[in-house]
């Protein structure tokens, strides 16, 4: 796992937690905060994902060979 995965990750449970507090609080802005931020960490951990992917990737080719 690298750290892009980790801190997307991370974000993503934040803005959970922000969602959900906007909503039990009734602030809307704190929900769409929550909402942005869960998007952001998605992306993130995304492209940390397709950074492992790769990695993983060149490993096994040169293990080929």
């Amino acid at each position: 796992m690298n750290k892009d995965q980790v801190a997307g990750r991370v974000e993503d449970a934040k803005g959970k937690i922000k969602e959900v507090t906007g909503k039990v609080t009734g602030s809307e802005k704190l929900q769409s905060e929550g909402i942005a931020d869960q998007a952001a960490g998605k992306v993130q951990s995304g492209y940390g994902d397709a950074k492992e992917k790769l990695k993983d990737s060149i490993k096994s080719g040169a293990d080929k060979l």
